[in-house]
């Protein structure tokens, strides 16, 4: 079952059905009436982009008494001042003519004066969104968030809609840098909301936004659910938009590869590598190259992996994306752990973790911390790698990184047991065991409950050895089949069409 896709109208915006109240009749200039019917919700006139009487009545009081200009000064020579103080009491909707005048007289455009809003502060808005994803990407998540809250509060106020969206994606995408996840997942939630009525790539930062924040979390099977709900809806509504799918394959192929899913992990890299050529945002590509490089390194194709690598990397630079940047650093000491070069790993997973640090993305450094502790492990430092490890536990708070945590463990088990300590290698086990089953990691399940049925065996306990195999087993079978539907349908165009 795909998810449902929100239908409802957009709230907050000063929209609703028109109304039938009758405009009180008054003067409209010198010897004419003004009479009509006015239409339109409280706050603002259907079809015209033009707010209510009263709301314009009142701005036009405003500005005219900050200017300090009379009612008759405002009017003159067109109109009379009995016409402003009814235009100001909301008893008289204005003439397009009417508001002209006033707003000449007042100094402001005719647009402001409608509808309230300054200006050019759509253009202004946008450009102060493209400055704070700026910041977000080469400065910090903190002055970032300082920026996109602002410009939240701007948008709420004259009801931009789009603005208001694109603000609250960015404060998602704060959240995801400092690791706090909850707040990440409930902004995501208000842009896709606030969206509802825009088609589903207008959404897609949103919808990708929640994935992301659900599979950092450790909950795996929702975010394929969100990814895969989003595809199929593109893909069978005629909606074939390049960019949102190339964020929503890029972004399925992490949790995929968590569940053991790999056969539909590599076909998301295909979709995704094949949908390059008509995406035109190097940050979308240089995403996709470096995600599909975990697909190359699972396939052994060690070489395609470097040379996927190499892009993101050049496409970060150009960008100065330094987050991803670290990114490629970990993923390359990843690649080179792999291949058991542990020294040239450890130099890569360090850099990824001193600019992690820097920018003070608290999640992404206790990812990388798993990582470089296993390498230390590995290296005979299993001192260093336990306090590493340690440390990591108690900054990654409950519904933090489950995934992540029960990798710790997992490696204090393996540091303990190797010490000799057998109790505290099983309480670690039991421990990545409990946490890693929340998150349906099929590869990590089987691995600790291999590890765990290997402790059992050697002192003797064969039954709880078979049951601990037994259930390693059963968490093996048909990776991926055995948690998602179907996979979603494929784009109408690519060398599959």
């Amino acid at each position: 079952m795909r998810r449902p896709v929100a239908t409802g109208g957009r709230q907050g915006e000063g929209m609703a059905m028109a109304g039938t109240s009758r405009a009180t009749a008054a003067c409209d200039g010198p010897g004419r009436t003004a009479g009509s019917e006015a239409s339109g919700a409280p706050g603002q006139e259907a079809g015209e982009g033009r707010e209510a009487p009263s709301a314009i009545g009142r701005r036009v009081k405003r500005l005219r008494a900050q200017r300090k200009l009379t009612q008759r000064q405002l009017a003159e020579p067109v109109y009379t001042a009995a016409y402003v103080s009814t235009l100001e009491a909301g008893k008289v909707r204005p003439s397009e003519a009417a508001l002209r005048h006033i707003a000449e007289r007042l100094g402001v455009a005719y647009e402001e004066l409608a509808t309230g809003k300054p200006t050019h502060l759509v253009t202004a808005l946008r450009m102060r969104l493209a400055d704070a994803q700026r910041v977000l990407a080469v400065e910090d998540a903190t002055d970032a968030r300082t920026a996109y809250e602002q410009i939240l509060g701007q948008a709420e106020e004259y009801g931009l809609t789009r603005e208001r969206a694109a603000a609250l994606t960015g404060l998602g995408e704060c959240a995801l840098e400092t690791g706090e996840l909850a707040d990440a997942l409930a902004r995501f939630e208000a842009a896709e909301h606030a969206l509802a009525d825009e088609p589903l790539p207008a959404r897609a930062r949103a919808v990708r936004g929640q994935a992301v924040a659900h599979y950092l979390a450790g909950q795996l099977r929702y975010a394929c659910y969100l990814l895969e709900s989003a595809i199929d809806e593109l893909n069978t509504s005629g909606l074939h938009d390049p960019g949102a799918l190339l964020q929503f394959y890029t972004a399925s192929i992490a949790p995929y590869m968590d569940m053991g899913a790999h056969a539909r992990a590599a076909q998301a890299a295909e979709l995704a590598l094949a949908l390059v050529p008509q995406v035109s945002d190097p940050a979308l590509v240089a995403t996709m190259h470096r995600t599909v490089a975990r697909t190359l390194i699972a396939e052994g194709r060690v070489e395609a992996a470097q040379a996927s690598l190499a892009r993101a990397t050049e496409l970060y630079e150009q960008l100065q994306i330094r987050t991803e940047l670290a990114h490629c650093h970990w993923m390359r000491g990843y690649v080179h752990a792999q291949h058991d070069e542990l020294e040239r790993a450890e130099a890569e997973l360090r850099t990824a973790h001193s600019m992690l640090v820097s920018r003070r993305a608290a999640l992404y450094v206790s990812q990388v911390e798993v990582e470089l502790a296993d390498v230390l492990r590995r290296r005979g430092k299993p001192a260093q790698a336990a306090e590493l490890l340690e440390s990591l536990l108690v900054g990654l708070q409950p519904g933090r990184g489950a995934l992540h945590a029960g990798g710790a463990h997992r490696l204090l088990g393996l540091i303990a047991e190797e010490a000799g300590d057998v109790e505290a290698a099983e309480r670690h086990y039991a421990s990545a065991l409990s946490l890693l089953e929340q998150t349906g990691a099929a590869g990590d399940l089987a691995d600790i409950c291999r590890l765990l049925g290997d402790l059992m065996r050697r002192e003797g306990r064969t039954e709880a050895a078979l049951n601990a195999y037994r259930t390693g087993l059963g968490h093996r079978a048909e990776p991926g089949t055995t948690t998602l539907g179907p996979a979603p349908a494929r784009p109408p165009f690519g060398p599959w069409a």
